[in-house]
């Protein structure tokens, strides 16, 4: 039978689509998500949605679920056609806040979804943001009130409770220096992790070893480090992971196998080229008075036209005046411009990925006829000049530019921005390079494309949805619910599938399997 799984904070369910798709050489998945719980709720929906997929064979969905996501039907007539999966991921999925749901009624739940069965792998991170070091740096450290910092205690509450043969839990960087009254945060997890009768007494909890996937031997807190992109991730993604055994499992698991490193050319390059939308320009700023007297500056903008002649026109002029002050040579002559700047459903019969590349596989589905979620932002006329400047100067320097550098071209290309010469984000304005795995795409990818510009200056833009999917290694087939910033956000909190993937290699040799 499959080992079941749950996971917790799920988001869009990038830890359980790597377990689930670890299937025996009958193709039978060797894992099986019982239950999934999110608090958001439109990665909810997505999480719903994926675990409906789960409820056939793998890898071999119904027509319907291409029709759905090529636009041709909706999610309801979807479910409505396949009335028995949809309620059993209706079962599945769970929109609930852990912290604030009753813990009675997580724990009923939990107990449904294990229907007596002992041996099972809890999987989960709690919310990262209090422990991230860019948000640590906005707020000034971490606080005892922020009730973020704890919740890590729900996740050890519920191994407290219901005693996981295994576990998994995820978490930034930062969780390593994070600290509250001068003590390491880590250093309690692991500790309560270890023993969580010390924290639950009343819960006759068994003890836990935690191991690292990546040394055999712990000599420091970093070795629970691991570095996606030596994994065959195309991402510079660093995460805490931490796996927990239960004491009377006395078998030895094994660690990730270092991969070659995946560039991100490889995974986006094949993709449809498409152009960056327009929106407004930045006209001037002037100082006005509030009612409180207080005198701030505001921005006026204009309206510009979204369409392909006047980008042309506008990026154009930027272009010939980079290229001639950066002294390039050597561009490919009469290039011919996308036209588009996408849509929900793009239909290609072009190769979007070599077959030959290691992650042809798991990425890509024959039967989706095309490419989702690939549509462009639109952008202020300015920032599209940022992004021509960057792009080109990448080309030349094979580094992308600082601040300084923006400034040293023109003054005009720096934003206005009160903290512009603060020494702070001096990167804030980010091409993200060809030949190598991206940087990490964070949920602020969601708020703007200003860290994840395109490498290819005749597109001129940031990256897309299904371009930051691919970097997080999300299948084609994944359908990320909700507007393009909540997908944005969805993708960009996610565990990459391909690492949970390898994870679950890992874990189903702790079974025994």
């Amino acid at each position: 039978m499959p080992i079941p799984v749950i996971d917790l904070f799920a988001g869009p369910g990038g830890l359980a689509e790597g377990f689930s798709s670890l299937v025996d050489r009958d193709g039978e998945r060797i894992f099986d998500v019982k239950l999934s719980i999110e608090k958001d709720a439109t990665a909810h929906e997505t999480l719903k949605l994926r675990s409906f997929v789960r409820q056939f064979d793998f890898r071999n969905l119904p027509l319907e679920y291409y029709q759905f996501i090529r636009g041709e039907i909706t999610i309801a007539q979807l479910y409505e056609t396949y009335p028995k999966q949809h309620r059993s991921a209706d079962n599945e999925a769970w929109l609930a806040t852990l912290g604030e749901t009753p813990p009675d009624e997580v724990d009923a739940r939990i107990r449904r979804a294990l229907n007596g069965r002992r041996n099972w792998a809890l999987i989960g991170g709690p919310p990262c943001q209090a422990y991230s070091n860019v948000g640590r740096s906005r707020v000034g450290g971490i606080f005892e009130t922020d009730h973020r910092v704890f919740l890590y205690k729900e996740y050890l509450r519920i191994i407290a409770n219901h005693h996981p043969a295994v576990f998994v839990m995820e978490n930034v960087e930062g969780l390593l220096s994070a600290k509250v009254n001068g003590e390491k945060v880590f250093d309690w997890i692991l500790r309560d992790l270890s023993d969580p009768s010390t924290v639950f007494g009343t819960t006759n909890a068994p003890k836990y070893r935690i191991v690292s996937l990546v040394k055999e031997t712990i000599d420091k807190d970093s070795d629970y480090l691991i570095k996606a992109e030596n994994y065959g991730v195309p991402q510079r993604r660093h995460r805490v992971i931490l796996l927990g055994i239960r004491e009377d499992i006395n078998r030895i698991p094994s660690i990730l196998t270092v991969q070659d490193k995946v560039s991100l050319k490889s995974v986006i390059g094949r993709l449809p080229k498409i152009r960056s939308g327009i929106s407004r320009s930045y006209s001037h700023s002037e100082n006005v008075v509030d009612a409180d007297g207080v005198t701030k500056k505001r921005r006026r903008y204009k309206k510009e036209e979204n369409t392909f002649e006047n980008w042309l026109q506008k990026t154009e002029v930027f272009r010939r005046e980079i290229i001639k002050r950066l002294k390039i040579e050597g561009l490919e002559p009469n290039v011919r411009y996308p036209k588009s700047t996408g849509i929900d459903f793009l239909e290609t019969n072009a190769i979007l990925l070599l077959n030959n590349h290691p992650l042809a596989d798991w990425y890509l589905d024959n039967n989706i006829q095309g490419v989702i979620h690939h549509i462009s932002r639109s952008h202020l006329l300015q920032d599209l000049k940022r992004y021509l400047f960057a792009a080109l100067y990448t080309q030349v320097n094979d580094t992308f530019p600082r601040l300084h550098d923006y400034k040293a071209f023109d003054k005009q290309l720096l934003p206005d921005h009160e903290n512009v010469d603060s020494g702070k984000f001096t990167d804030r304005f980010r091409v993200q390079l060809p030949d190598r795995p991206a940087t990490t795409i964070t949920s602020h990818i969601s708020k703007d494309g200003h860290y994840f510009i395109h490498y290819d200056q005749v597109q001129c833009r940031s990256l897309t949805v299904r371009e930051a999917a691919r970097i997080q290694t999300f299948p084609d087939n994944y359908f990320f619910c909700g507007s393009r910033t909540e997908q944005f956000h969805q993708v960009g909190n996610a565990v990459p599938p391909y690492l949970a993937y390898q994870i679950a290699e890992v874990v189903k040799g702790v079974f025994g399997l």
